[in-house]
């Protein structure tokens, strides 16, 4: 970046509430707004990088800021139930339509989704399929998808890191959907809403695969309790396996053993939706800066 040029200025919207936030921590030393933080800060180095918890009570901008005066949003992940009214969501939803107003682009992932969608009029719910854990699957472009910048760059089918047990029931009016698959009709869509666009996933294009075996030994209780595992040794397992890929990643043999490919093992491929959001929309909006 030309010495001149200001520095792209991003706000991470962390909605995990403290408990949440804390267990993460504990398990992979980071909350889901640090990842975020290091991760947009791998891709786009210079960037000023800030977080914010719109989830907790109290919380707000530094005095003087506005969300205008970002060049992009990013909602994290979250175990909030968007489909329940309580202090938590209904601050989040709030806080995104906020984000809308401003016209400030942004982007989400997993709960970040659900929260644009619901702040825009769609609606959310429990998964119908059952809970999607570690990798969602066989993701495949929709017709507008398939040309569509967020996902420039994608095969015509691959894998992402995923953990939900909700998903999006209906989308806003005027929303484009992406991308699917066979267990979640929404994997990507793109929300126009008060003057701002958000582009979103349903899996974590941001997290590392150490944090997916974390996320997978927290909630080893509810992956027994779907059916997808029979014992917390066998979560154990089956993590221990993403752990060591993550360490090794050309490791053709965890890789054939969990049924992934370079979409996912290949940490360039797997942040590409959030490459192409900063290279295209905050790109745009840096330029129209100068």
């Amino acid at each position: 970046m030309h010495p001149s040029t200001p520095a792209l200025r991003f706000l991470v919207a962390e909605s995990e509430p403290p408990e949440a936030r804390e267990a993460r921590r504990a398990s992979v030393g980071r909350s889901s707004g640090e990842t975020y933080l290091d991760t947009l800060r791998s891709l786009a180095p210079g960037a000023e990088c800030y977080r914010i918890k719109p989830a907790d009570a109290g919380a707000g901008l530094p005095a003087g800021e506005s969300l205008a005066g970002y060049d992009g949003v990013f909602l994290t992940g979250s175990p909030l139930h968007l489909y329940e009214e309580t202090p938590e969501t209904r601050r989040t939803v709030e806080f995104m339509r906020a984000v809308f107003a401003s016209g400030t682009p942004s982007f989400g992932s997993c709960a970040g989704l659900q929260v644009a969608t619901v702040a825009a009029g769609g609606t959310v719910r429990a998964n119908t399929r059952g809970f999607e854990a570690a990798f969602a699957r066989r993701i495949t472009p929709s017709e507008q998808g398939r040309s569509h910048p967020l996902l420039a760059g994608r095969p015509a089918c691959y894998d992402a890191p995923a953990v939900h047990t909700d998903e999006v029931e209906t989308l806003p009016k005027g929303a484009i959907l992406i991308a699917g698959n066979r267990v979640t009709a929404v994997q990507a869509a793109e929300i126009r809403f008060d003057g701002g666009v958000f582009w979103g996933v349903q899996y974590h294009p941001e997290l590392a695969l150490d944090e997916v075996a974390g996320a997978l030994r927290r909630q080893a209780d509810g992956l027994i309790e779907a059916g997808l595992a029979r014992s917390r040794d066998e979560v154990g397992a089956y993590a221990d396996d993403v752990d060591a890929l993550h360490r090794e990643p050309c490791r053709r043999d965890l890789a054939w053993r969990l049924g992934l490919d370079e979409q996912v093992t290949d940490a360039s491929k797997r942040l590409t939706e959030l490459r192409n959001f900063i290279e295209v929309l905050c790109g745009n909006r840096e330029t129209a800066r100068r």
